[in-house]
């Protein structure tokens, strides 16, 4: 499609002060180099195998399975176990004791013992061990409304209700998904060197996938349990319209902050794909047409994205009349003369909302897989090489630094409340990340590092009365208490998208946004927050699933089929 499309000049990447800003990270959208994506193209390159191995659950919806995903030098087994949750006892939040049922993704193929000892942990997850042998620990709860709909409607001999289906899109939802060493799993390193997972949340990502195929299997056993001489299964295109709900809370909003490299390393990657697609000097009849399909579909994503949160509902508001205007743009000739890509994003940027001019850049990719997809391989991160400190910088260059990175920061009077009335700690009892009210709640004491912003302009005072010659050794030595931000500024020197260009601590910051930018990496959709610290979204939702993923056509399954091709 693309092999006569040259460039002429490279486009620029976006600088970080316009991506960096939490309202636009918490208005992006999955694309081809979300990891959901990144995952099945390589097991549909890679021709995996997978089998069911185990599906020993009762009547009553209680016992284990065995879902196993063959790679081409490693096998992966997904060990779910299915619970009788009583509904008093089912909560999606972290303090939850008990759940609809609970996984571990398994390092090869468990042998009895190996489920016997998982058996005897992984339903308590946090109050149990897991090890080295297992890669990631998960629990989901029921959406009870639906599932009990799904499952009478099959043992019935009918399909399920398409709208109903389509007002929540899964049947579980996960509350986490554990790796990396937690709970006694592998650290990321005892993994790292594997092909499969040189992107970045691989083996999260499968853990989900063979999940999403466990729960559709439950509820079509249970419907055959129910009513076994009318029960059916669940038709192939019905079933793609479900995935894997997930709810997360602010546990996970600090990882953009802690991980600099990693974050500088996702963006950065998306920006050159950008920029690679702005740079075309035409944009071919097959790149048009397959852009002018996925806006449609993109324009019928918007039309069944839900959400009762105020700030979403004016966000979906303003992406659905985006949409209208980008297609009347395209349908006028927006995609005619020379760098019509380039030219769209100039104009979306003077037109649409943030939420519509990230949906536009999302889908200019679609387009160009071969400009695009290997990018997947840059997004990984060694975060250990770059944890020196250059003692050798002198306090003038960082200096420099600073006001380059963090000028936004500087004009900040940081002695207002509002301008740091939030304090992030570590809860006591869950050991989670949570965000406190600085003057109304005793937290300061136990103050993360997690507002880069303040702590800049704490380290550019008291960088006034040195000599601006002397090395910053010299400056450490008297106050260490700055390490970790020089750190954050030297690192910010080499990778330009490593830090958020935001107040983290403000009265007005909204960590859902956070949330929001992170989720998009990961291939999440319909984004539907609950307040302004949690949300609850779609993985996989029109996937393909195992069975038939050798003979998807297109990596596009992010959005909706349009419903006169849907069959």
């Amino acid at each position: 499609m693309q092999a006569d499309a040259q460039a002429t000049g490279k486009a620029a990447k976006r600088p970080p002060e316009t991506v960096m800003r939490l309202a636009r990270m918490g208005a992006f959208h999955q694309s081809r180099l979300s990891f959901m994506r990144i995952l099945l193209r390589r097991m549909q390159r890679e021709g995996w195998r997978f089998e069911r191995r185990a599906f020993d659950i009762d009547a009553r919806g209680v016992g284990h399975a065995v879902y196993a995903a063959h790679g081409p030098r490693h096998s992966y087994s997904l060990v779910a176990f299915a619970h009788d949750l009583p509904a008093e006892k089912r909560s999606d939040r972290v303090i939850a004791d008990a759940w609809d049922a609970t996984f571990a993704l398994f390092d090869g193929l468990p042998e009895q013992a190996d489920i016997d000892r998982l058996a005897a942990n992984v339903p308590l997850q946090e109050a149990g061990r897991i090890s080295g042998r297992e890669l990631s620990l998960s629990r989901a709860n029921r959406s009870v409304r639906l599932f009990e709909h799904v499952v009478g409607r099959l043992a019935e001999g009918r399909q399920p209700d398409p709208e109903t289906v389509g007002h929540v899109g899964y049947l579980m939802r996960t509350t986490a998904v554990y790796g990396s060493g937690k709970f006694g799993a592998a650290d990321r390193d005892m993994i790292a060197d594997r092909p499969e997972f040189a992107a970045p949340f691989q083996a999260e990502m499968l853990s989900v996938y063979l999940t999403r195929w466990f729960v559709i299997e439950l509820a079509e056993h249970l419907a055959r349990a129910r009513a076994p001489g009318t029960a059916v299964a669940m038709a192939p295109a019905m079933r793609r319209r479900f995935g894997i709900g997930n709810s997360t809370g602010l546990g996970m909003a600090p990882f953009l902050i802690t991980h600099p490299v990693l974050i500088n390393n996702w963006i950065a990657a998306r920006e050159e794909a950008l920029a690679r697609v702005r740079s075309l000097t035409r944009a071919t009849p097959e790149a048009q047409q397959r852009f002018r399909a996925l806006l449609a579909r993109a324009v019928q994503n918007a039309a069944e994205w839900q959400s009762e949160h105020p700030l979403q509902i004016g966000k979906l508001a303003a992406l659905r009349a985006d949409l209208d205007r980008l297609r009347a743009r395209v349908d006028n000739g927006g995609l005619d003369g020379t760098r019509p890509w380039d030219a769209l994003y100039r104009w979306a940027e003077d037109t649409l909302s943030l939420e519509g001019q990230e949906q536009l850049v999302s889908l200019v990719l679609e387009p160009y897989g071969d400009l695009v997809d290997k990018l997947s391989d840059c997004m990984g991160a060694d975060e250990a090489a770059a944890f020196c400190i250059d003692g050798a910088m002198t306090v003038a260059e960082l200096r420099a630094t600073l006001q380059d990175v963090y000028g936004w920061a500087l004009e900040i009077d940081w002695q207002a409340p509002p301008a740091q009335a939030r304090c992030w700690y570590v809860s006591e009892e869950k050991l989670e990340p949570r965000l406190g009210e600085r003057f109304d709640e005793p937290v300061t004491a136990y103050e993360q590092p997690l507002s880069p912003g303040r702590d800049a302009a704490r380290l550019y005072a008291d960088l006034a009365g040195y000599d601006p010659d002397a090395p910053l050794a010299e400056l450490l030595l008297a106050l260490p208490v700055h390490r970790h931000m020089v750190r954050r500024a030297q690192i910010a020197t080499r990778f330009p998208y490593a830090e958020i260009r935001d107040n983290t601590i403000g009265a007005d910051v909204l960590p859902i946004d956070m949330l929001r930018a992170k989720l998009s990496f990961f291939g999440a959709t319909h984004f539907d927050p609950r307040s302004d610290r949690w949300v609850r979204i779609n993985m996989y939702r029109g996937a393909p699933y195992p069975d038939e993923l050798a003979g998807a056509a297109y990596d596009d399954w992010a959005y909706p089929v349009l419903p006169e091709t849907a069959s």
